[in-house]
């Protein structure tokens, strides 16, 4: 093979998308992100069941997610330097453990184990798939990103549902039907995790194209990307606690609010979670061809109209605000993706240990916090002093400008 053919060859399995493996992905995401969601769908009945206060279910999403803050980051590092595909399956199994645990719980500590456990399966899982969507992505990054994460954002939004529709009958007994299709997700994991061993030496030639970044070219100082990627942070916790002020807490506040059933809140919240998907999608399409600045400018900072109104608002037009709001928040995360890993050129796991595991564990923080906040005042405050978070997006002008990338050549 010539040196020619040999410099081509990187790029042509580079550019080529994989969709299989983005739907296999996406689809164990779906499972993986319905069964987190769960946990704060279910406060409500734990509540009930268990007589929990605030500051005791803000605690349950401190352990989840500081779980995931510790965990992925550290699996991400490692993972850069030594992808190990086998894992795939193996968070599959750690998340089957906290299931079972979950369903026959009948202490708060057991609680507590079993969302470890679950914590523990997601962080494993974040940052090797995360890796395979943008490998398989090809040239279509931030397509693969939304596709990835597509079932992500549904897993997240069919919980609530299942909350109103199933586990205020069953209870967290119910979640013991999870277990079988975890077993699938096994399967998945395996499937893809063969695939991923397969294309390991592809990704190795692939890293020699790292000059095909638009910020490998710009010349940024490393000072200048910590800046920026410290930028991003600040951004993500916006958009992390402000996610999880809602999904932990606006069921809630729409219960004390507008006087209506768990049921009923929970379909609200259901209104929110279908607005992320559905903006997750755009904001994936749109990062592959405008500027990523442009566009997070827009996904933080626009959210911030809808955010500010929302606490003021009666119950149909809070329906409305609260859709506008994750619609245009949930198009920033493919967007910030797409931006951070042309940042730091391969650095997918580290990335993805950014954006799955420490900003998790910023937003279960915040859940913390914001729990030990509506027992001294009350829900209603709490969503106020939410509503001000997008307005973080702000300081997105520190970011450095970037230009539009052009796809890698077939």
């Amino acid at each position: 093979m010539s040196t020619n053919q040999a410099a081509i060859r990187p790029a042509n399995v580079a550019a080529t998308t994989f969709f299989p493996i983005l739907f296999a992905a996406s689809s164990v995401h779906l499972l993986n992100d319905t069964i987190q969601a769960i946990v704060p769908a279910l406060y409500p009945v734990l509540k009930d069941s268990f007589s929990l206060t605030f500051s005791q279910i803000g605690f349950i999403s401190l352990i989840i997610n500081l779980t995931a803050a510790i965990l992925q980051p550290l699996i991400g590092i490692f993972t850069d330097k030594r992808p190990i595909p086998r894992l795939l399956p193996i968070g599959v199994l750690f998340t089957l453990a906290g299931v079972l645990v979950l369903s026959f719980s009948a202490y708060y500590w057991m609680i507590l184990a079993a969302v470890m456990l679950i914590g523990v399966g997601s962080a494993i899982f974040h940052p090797e798939s995360a890796r395979v969507a943008y490998l398989a992505g090809g040239a279509r990054k931030g397509l693969a990103q939304s596709i990835f994460q597509f079932g992500g954002n549904i897993g997240q939004a069919l919980a609530p549902i299942m909350t109103a529709m199933l586990f205020v009958h069953t209870g967290q007994k119910g979640v013991v039907w999870f277990s079988l299709l975890l077993v699938i997700g096994f399967m998945l994991q395996s499937y893809v995790a063969s695939w991923y061993t397969k294309h390991l030496k592809a990704e190795k030639e692939r890293k020699g194209t790292a000059q095909n970044h638009p910020f490998a070219r710009s010349g940024l100082s490393k000072g200048r990307v910590a800046v920026a990627v410290t930028i991003i942070m600040i951004l993500v916790f916006s958009k992390y606690v402000y996610i999880s002020a809602i999904t932990s807490y606006y069921s809630f506040y729409a219960i004390e609010k507008f006087g209506v059933s768990t049921s009923q809140a929970q379909m609200i919240l259901f209104v929110f979670l279908v607005a992320n998907v559905i903006g997750l999608l755009f904001g994936g399409m749109l990062a592959d061809k405008f500027s990523r600045r442009a566009l997070i400018w827009f996904s933080i900072l626009g959210t911030a109209p809808f955010s500010l109104a929302l606490p003021y608002a009666n119950l149909t037009f809070s329906v409305i605000l609260i859709f506008f709001a994750g619609l245009i928040l949930a198009s920033a995360f493919s967007i910030i993706m797409v931006y951070t890993n042309e940042l730091l050129p391969g650095k997918v796991g580290l990335v993805s240990g950014i954006f799955f595991g420490l900003a998790f564990g910023l937003g279960g923080a915040g859940s913390a916090i914001l729990g030990n906040l509506a027992d001294a005042t009350s829900i209603v405050f709490v969503i106020q002093c939410c509503s001000y978070l997008p307005l973080l997006g702000l300081f997105t002008v520190f970011l450095p400008s970037d230009k539009k990338s052009e796809p890698l050549q077939a």
